[in-house]
């Protein structure tokens, strides 16, 4: 195999495609491009500091190795290398990764490697021959050290191979060829490795020098052409997904042990809650955490926690009991206040307990009291959930109430934008007809015949128009307030309402309302004075409850909250970027504390023409915990199903109001920093109007004294809310993790979606107070550090040419890198600032299932679905390589369904999927799959379904066809490619953060 391989495809790295103007970053051999500031990664290919060396012109290599390497599955077999001459190789058959650098060693623990080893023993299975051609000096043809496991093997080059595309100063190297699409690009030497040969002559099978590749310095006859790196050699995100699911997928997931790594969230399992909590409700960055402040900021893994705290179970999982205490309430240590969980210790016969967060011993109440058996367990262990689960909910007393009074159950307002837009869009027609059938569907508590809550209704323009709809009338009555900058609510009696007493009025008002309103002119909207009203409604009538506000346009009429244009492309890039991402008036932020402090949440539903600042409209429905949609350039036939959809889920989800959450832990470690919708006016209570079943919160853990390892550490979430029934409960959550004394087994017990889901959290949130650049560097700093002490900490000793990474982190690089090309992060020219601050916001929010799927897409081949069963056909990775042409995909991330069609399928298959008869009859602008009478198409919609459901909203369906416009789309989403915006491809990224590493251990 040659090991002259090359990495790269498209232009240089950071460099912008032809026509992508203003995005230009350093070119990719270091050289910054004229007249342009240094920006994203700093040179990628930049020099590495000592790396002067000129390449010898002949003699023996050097005793630098030369860097390549497969990757093969821990413990697996290792492989022989396949050779370049064979073709290409079997899919069991991986090939080397060239990673280059200065030599180091480390210290040993078994992991993944990438990089030059010596050759894997060649019994067992027979082998495709290999590459002819000694070992290197120092390097044998014996198997590899038994102590290594995962270590990825690659055959030894011949003596004057260079290897490897290398992260070092530009010098006279071969240029590989870029792909036909693209001419060659001056200014990118490709610097081939750590291993300073002679650069080698012709070699059989190998074509002569590319035509047109300027030659560089005096070469000894004419460079072979370089083979593009084997993505399969680098580990994938498919293959670990798989793994996991054959490996855990089949027995359900018990809780009873601490410290257990559960299985990843692409895996479908059952959870036996025995005493912690499930991790649909929990999950953690690690399940190991150092027992001292100095070895946590060593490894620089983040300590955090992702919390769902009323997250939808499967059918066939127990939802929390509901345990009711009397009058006395939930018992409680007495100085940290924690609730009884099944880590309490009883002493003295049952009479005291002692608390496992704070170590004080309580006295426990005469009608709790219960003999202990002969282990010093309670009698009445497995009676009572809170000694026996992980998660349960306490009945509150009126102790938890605001006011000392038992709240009134929620009401829910629906406020629509009738100006201009709205109406002639068909939006609010299509609002009032769903409204009559979705009030049928008001969340209700278990078994009550209906729903507790009350509806109103509002409309509004320049002015607002309150609707009087109470039982006893023929006719809703309008009232119009028209004074916006005083806003008051106009009538008590008849707003807030039950829908059954009310049906025919309610009926008729939403009849009525697209008439009234069929002929408006009036194109200017209020926005703040819509929120103010609503808030008002609720503290008139003592209920907490929840505003849809149904909203078009920039609110740029008179009124408090009146905003201006501000969207300016031209500060990407720059130090005041950070400016587009915060509200423009502080208005919205008091009267987002308002909102909470009387439990109005409010969820938005945008749809917007133009620019209309969500940056600054969403602040009141992210600090209340409510849910922003955003449909930009609405139109009736393609996106109203999407809409609809996400209305009907939106008003039927399970969700607590008026919410406090507060997480305890034991004594080592407290909880400093946390991500989500809410809002916080002290340093401990997480403040929340609403929290529905979609919302995670994420917390962030700092050692403030030393752990044990025997002790472990522990955490409990406490959530007190009011159900849709207005009932006043706390659910609460525990999760017990282990302590250690060595790295080694904090990096054993990590969990790198979780990881991920928390930096893309804090890296979002860094883009409100710096620059773009800062917060990406500081990313790829970071996780080079995290890969670093594992490096130097736990790793065998070995050549510096290997990229070492743990095996539960083997994926961290890929996925780093898909966060630091999303939108957020790295914006290509046709990213809208309010698409940034809408996904900006509801990242924050995301589970670790759902940050998955967004960051790396779900990419399956349709045309290999097997349509006699239920199954998912097996994904594949995300690069346009693993595309052919004579296939259907399909691709989703969580906001839309992409399903790209090759120009050259079947017509069979086109007839059967679109009901067309040709690849050119497909419509692009086709948002539903047409329903067919086939096998085929039967399982396609069956899978969109499947994934429909998975999902917290409806996605968008567009159909992609081959070399059509919306490809460019479709591209932005194969995440392992170089991307158009400068984004680094995966093998080039991995490159770059070994050199990062590198740097780092010099």
């Amino acid at each position: 195999m040659s090991v002259n391989q090359q990495t790269h495809t498209g232009p240089p790295y950071g460099q912008p495609q032809p026509g992508y103007q203003g995005y230009q970053q350093p070119a990719y051999g270091g050289q910054p491009l004229p007249g342009v500031p240094h920006a994203q990664y700093g040179a990628y290919n930049g020099p590495v500091p000592g790396y002067q060396q000129p390449v010898p012109p002949q003699g023996p290599p050097t005793s630098v190795p030369p860097v390549s390497g497969s990757f093969s599955a821990t413990g697996s077999g290792l492989y022989t290398p396949y050779t370049a001459s064979q073709g290409p190789p079997p899919p069991s058959v991986s090939q080397g990764l060239p990673l280059a650098q200065p030599p180091f060693s480390g210290q040993p623990v078994s992991t993944q490697r990438i990089g030059p080893s010596s050759y894997p023993p060649t019994t067992g299975a027979p082998r495709p021959p290999t590459m002819p051609g000694p070992p290197l000096p120092g390097q044998t043809a014996a198997g590899p050290p038994t102590s290594q496991p995962n270590h990825v093997s690659s055959p030894p080059p011949p003596p004057s191979t260079l290897s490897g595309p290398h992260p070092g100063p530009p010098m006279s190297g071969l240029h590989g060829p870029p792909p036909p699409t693209h001419p060659p690009q001056p200014g990118y030497q490709m610097q081939q490795n750590g291993s300073f040969g002679q650069v080698r002559g012709p070699q059989p099978n190998y074509g002569g020098a590319y035509p047109g590749t300027p030659n560089y310095g005096s070469q000894p006859g004419p460079p072979p052409p370089p083979k593009r790196l084997d993505p399969d050699s680098i580990p994938s995100p498919i293959q670990v997904i798989e793994d996991d699911r054959s490996n855990r997928g089949s027995e359900p997931f018990v809780t009873g042990v601490r410290g257990q790594v559960p299985p990843l969230v692409t895996t479908n399992f059952l959870v036996k809650d025995q005493g912690n909590a499930s991790p649909r409700y929990i999950r953690c960055t690690s399940y190991n955490i150092p027992c001292t402040s100095d070895m946590a900021k060593q490894s620089q893994v983040p300590l955090a926690a992702v919390i769902k705290p009323l997250a939808t179970l499967p059918p066939d999982e127990t939802l929390p009991y509901l345990v009711d205490h009397g009058e006395s309430g939930p018992v409680r240590c007495n100085r940290c206040k924690a609730y009884m969980c099944p880590f309490m210790q009883f002493i003295e016969g049952g009479r005291r307990f002692q608390c496992c967060f704070c170590s004080c011993v309580t006295e426990v109440p005469p009608h709790y009291f219960q003999h202990l058996d002969h282990t010093g367990k309670r009698v009445d262990f497995y009676d009572r959930p809170e000694l026996s689960l992980g998660s349960y909910e306490f009945l509150a007393t009126v102790d938890y109430c605001k006011n000392n009074k038992f709240p009134s159950p929620p009401a829910f307002i629906f406020m629509i934008d009738v100006s201009y837009n709205a109406v002639k869009s068909g939006l609010v027609r299509l609002i009032c007809e769903e409204l009559k059938s979705l009030l049928d569907y008001l969340p209700r508590e278990g078994n009550m015949e209906e729903s507790a809550i009350r509806v109103g209704f509002v409309t509004y323009n320049k002015v607002l128009h309150f609707y009087n709809v109470k039982s006893s009338l023929a006719q809703p009555q309008m009232m119009v307030v028209s004074d916006v900058a005083d806003m008051f609510v106009p009538l008590l009696d008849g707003f807030l309402v039950n829908v059954n007493e009310s049906r025919t009025v309610i009926v008729s008002l939403l009849d009525q309302i697209p008439e009234m309103f069929a002929d408006t002119r009036e194109t200017e909207t209020v926005f703040g004075p819509v929120i103010q009203a609503g808030l008002e409604a609720l503290k008139a009538a003592e209920c907490a409850g929840k505003l849809f506000i149904f909203h078009t346009s920039l609110p740029i009429a008179e009124a408090p909250g009146k905003l201006k244009n501000r969207d300016d492309k031209k500060l990407i890039n720059t130090d005041k970027e950070k400016t587009l991402f915060q509200p423009q008036t502080s208005f919205y932020n008091n009267l987002a504390k308002d909102c909470v402090a009387q439990g109005c949440c409010v969820d938005l539903f945008l749809f917007p023409n133009q620019y209309l600042d969500v940056a600054t409209l969403g602040i009141v429905t992210y600090q209340t915990g409510g849910s922003i949609y955003k449909y930009a350039y609405f139109q009736l036939e393609t996106d109203q199903d999407r809409f609809l959809n996400d209305l009907r889920r939106d008003v039927q989800k399970e969700v607590g109001f008026d919410a406090v959450m507060r997480v305890r832990t034991s004594t080592g470690i407290r909880a400093t920093d946390f991500f989500g919708a809410f809002y916080m006016s002290n340093t401990t209570d997480v403040e929340m109007a609403g929290l529905d079943c979609d919302k995670t919160i994420t917390v962030e853990f700092k050692h403030d004294d030393k752990l044990s390892e025997d002790s472990g550490a522990l955490l409990q979430c406490a959530l007190l809310y009011t159900s849709c029934a207005g009932q006043r409960r706390l659910r609460i959550h525990n999760l017990s993790l282990n302590c250690c004394t060595q790295l080694a087994d904090l990096y054993r017990n990590c969990e790198t979606d979780t990881l991920i889901n928390y930096l893309a959290k804090y890296a979002y949130r860094g883009v409100l107070n710096s620059p773009v650049k800062t917060v990406r560097d500081a990313l790829i700093n970071q996780c080079a550090q995290i890969l670093a002490c594992y490096r130097k900490n736990c790793a065998s000793p070995s050549s510096a040419g290997q990229l070492i990474l743990p095996e539960c982190m083997k994926l961290l690089p890929v996925y780093l890198n898909c966060v630091l090309k999303s939108d957020v992060l790295q914006p290509g020219p046709e990213v809208t600032t309010d698409d940034r601050a809408y996904i900006r916001q509801l990242v924050t929010s995301m589970d670790v299932a759902e940050t998955n799927v967004f960051f790396y897409p779900r990419l399956l081949p349709l045309t290999k679905a097997d349509v006699d069963s239920d199954s998912l056909p097996a994904a594949i990775r995300n690069s346009e390589e693993r595309l052919s042409k004579g296939d259907i995909y399909l691709l989703e991330n969580g906001l839309n369904i992409f399903v790209w069609v090759g120009v050259n399928v079947q017509q069979g298959l086109i007839q059967n999927l679109f009901g067309v008869s040709s690849f050119s009859q497909i419509s692009s602008t086709l948002n539903t799959l047409p329903v067919l009478e086939n096998p085929f198409s039967k399982k396609v919609r069956s899978i969109v379904d499947m994934l429909q459901v998975q999902r917290s909203r409806y996605m968008k369906l567009i159909i992609v066809k081959q070399e059509d416009k919306l490809e460019m789309l479709f591209k932005h989403f194969l995440v392992e490619d170089k991307s158009l915006t400068g984004g680094a491809s995966y093998v080039d990224f991995l490159c770059h953060m070994h050199k990062e590493i590198r740097q780092l251990l010099s």
